[in-house]
């Protein structure tokens, strides 16, 4: 199998390990396979990729994009390491504002699979980093949202206390007063085609 998935502490946010194939040359290995993931429990088909590079002590986030167009995430890191930080925003669930953290690295080449509902921030911890992400809702500007990532209710131990933020990132509310409508109906998973 060409993969490995760990769900973590947030079960639904999943770790994902590629088989990676080293010789003399360096190295090869796949990065998404739609049958595997579907096996796997990941069905959702994604529609749009987008890659960022930040320097040093760069903080994004914490973003996701309200119903209709709430975003599932494939997240890896190509050049690198970070600090990624997941979220559950879902005000129903048993694990509402408890978030789970992992590194990605160029080096490790670990994955991260952020389902909908679910708040992502990423902490730049090399001296720059460069990430791929997959995601399963275009782009929708008037419905993207975010959460400051300093909340105190939240409390998340980011290794940094002076982060480098966009002026957006910089005015997210608290958890408590986000924009937040996600529930059963709104979280429908856009399946892979047959």
């Amino acid at each position: 199998m060409p993969f490995q998935f760990k769900p973590l502490q947030l079960p639904e946010v999943i770790a994902i390990q590629p088989e990676v194939f080293v010789d003399t040359r360096g190295c090869f290995f796949e990065t998404y396979k739609e049958s595997e993931f579907c096996r796997n429990g990941i069905v959702e088909r994604f529609v749009q990729g987008n890659q960022s590079y930040s320097v040093q002590k760069t903080l994004r986030g914490i973003h996701y994009q309200k119903p209709p167009y709430a975003q599932g995430k494939l997240v890896r890191v190509v050049e690198g390491e970070i600090f990624d930080v997941v979220v559950d925003l879902r005000k129903w669930s048993p694990r509402y504002g408890r978030w789970v953290a992992t590194t990605l690295s160029s080096q490790n080449h670990t994955m991260i699979y952020v389902p909908a509902g679910f708040g992502h921030g990423a902490f730049v911890v090399s001296s720059s980093a460069t990430l791929l992400y997959m995601v399963t809702r275009e782009y929708n500007p008037a419905s993207e949202r975010g959460i400051i990532w300093s909340d105190p209710t939240l409390a998340i131990r980011w290794p940094t206390v002076d982060p480098i933020l966009s002026g957006r990132d910089q005015l997210w509310p608290n958890l408590r007063d986000a924009e937040n409508d996600f529930n059963n109906e709104t979280l429908v998973p856009t399946e892979s085609p047959s």
